[in-house]
């Protein structure tokens, strides 16, 4: 047993006398003072449209506003008087011109009505020629003194009240003739209809709702504008319009603007028009509106999105001779450029950089000055 542990005694000490003895030999062999290698730096891999390059563009300042289209000229076609409806002649969606026979109401009454005019206007004709007659002979009468000055007056007091009566009539036959041609109903307006609120053979009364007409060669936006921009809106100023369902954009100018401010609201609400030519705009389309405050021609402009901010300072990230260099850079107007694909925006750019100048379109955040850049192979889409 004690043999045993002697034997174990004698080759730990062994092994730890040959783990000293490697250790010094390895600082031996090391040189003083030898450099630790850094590692390699790595680059920053970007694809060819994560950049663009500082040109000069057309910016426009822009107000964002947006709506509810509706037709400039739109009616409402009414009934004028009460009766059957005999004949409707158009339906949703047809195209009418101004003057065109819409609807036809039951004239039989109003034929009747026109007929006891002309009637009463005859009588009251008759009675006034007797009278005139009967006038005319006793004023010579009188100026032979066959008759009194008294019997000549009565005779002229008639005549007055025969000539009343005719008129009177006569004014009734008008309105008894517009009455039956208010039962034929006509088109105000060149457009489309809209909507058919009446079926033949109803009943309508007078003022009753029968169609509506909307002209769709010029349409309006109505927009609320903030009190605190609406100094800046101007009639005539250039609008572009997205509009729902439509690929492309339309131009308009702003054509109205309201005196006051909306109840409950601040804001005023401004009218701007955009011809429609083709009609593809429709009543009740929702648009986005892009007004033009201001537009500058040729200046160099970046996307609001490369651009940071740290306090009252804007900077960018540039690429010059492979690495990213901070730039600080002075700003202009804020706006749209046309050029540039999205809804981003622009900012001018004042001073910072150069014309010709690769930026980073998005704002990566802190980076370290001098970093390597790379670019990526774009993808190439599939031919299948």
């Amino acid at each position: 047993m004690l043999k045993r542990r002697s034997f174990w005694i004698v080759l730990i000490t062994m092994l730890v006398a040959a783990g000293v003895s490697a250790n010094v030999l390895k600082k031996r062999a090391a040189p003083p003072d030898a450099p630790v290698a850094a590692p390699a730096q790595m680059a920053l891999e970007f694809l060819p449209s994560d950049v663009t390059e500082v040109k000069p563009r057309d910016l426009r300042q822009i107000l964002l506003l947006s709506g509810s289209l509706r037709a400039v000229n739109q009616v409402s076609v009414k009934a004028k008087l009460a009766g059957e409806v005999r004949e409707v002649l158009v339906r949703e969606g047809e195209a009418i011109k101004a003057g065109q026979l819409l609807v036809k109401i039951d004239p039989t009454e109003y034929q009747a009505r026109l007929d006891q005019a002309k009637g009463s206007l005859m009588a009251a004709r008759g009675q006034l020629d007797m009278a005139t007659k009967a006038r005319d002979n006793n004023q010579a009468l009188v100026a032979k003194g066959f008759i009194s000055q008294n019997a000549f007056d009565n005779a002229s007091s008639q005549y007055d009240i025969a000539r009343a009566n005719a008129e009177s009539a006569k004014g009734a036959l008008d309105v008894a003739q517009k009455a039956l041609n208010d039962a034929v109903i006509r088109a105000p307006i060149s457009g489309l209809v809209s909507m058919r609120n009446v079926q033949p053979g109803e009943k309508v009364s007078a003022d009753n709702r029968l169609l509506d007409v909307i002209d769709l060669s010029k349409m309006e936006l109505e927009a609320a504008v903030p009190t605190n921009d609406i100094t800046s809106v101007a009639l005539g100023q250039e609008v572009q319009l997205k509009v729902e369902g439509l690929p492309t954009l339309m131009t308009g100018k702003v054509a109205r603007i309201n005196p006051a401010t909306q109840a409950g609201s601040r804001s005023v609400m401004t009218y701007i028009q955009v011809d429609n030519p083709q009609g593809l705009l429709r009543a009740g389309m929702f648009a986005e509106a892009q007004l033009t405050l201001s537009k500058k021609s040729g200046v160099l402009t970046a996307p609001q999105s490369a651009i940071q901010n740290a306090g009252n300072a804007a900077s960018l990230y540039a690429i010059e001779n492979g690495k990213i260099v901070q730039k600080t850079v002075t700003l202009g107007i804020r706006g749209k450029d046309d050029n540039e694909r999205g809804d981003g925006g622009a900012v001018e750019i004042l001073s910072g950089v150069d014309n010709g100048a690769r930026i980073v379109k998005t704002n990566l955040g802190n980076l370290k000055s001098g970093t390597a850049v790379r670019f990526a192979k774009a993808v190439q889409p599939s031919k299948e």
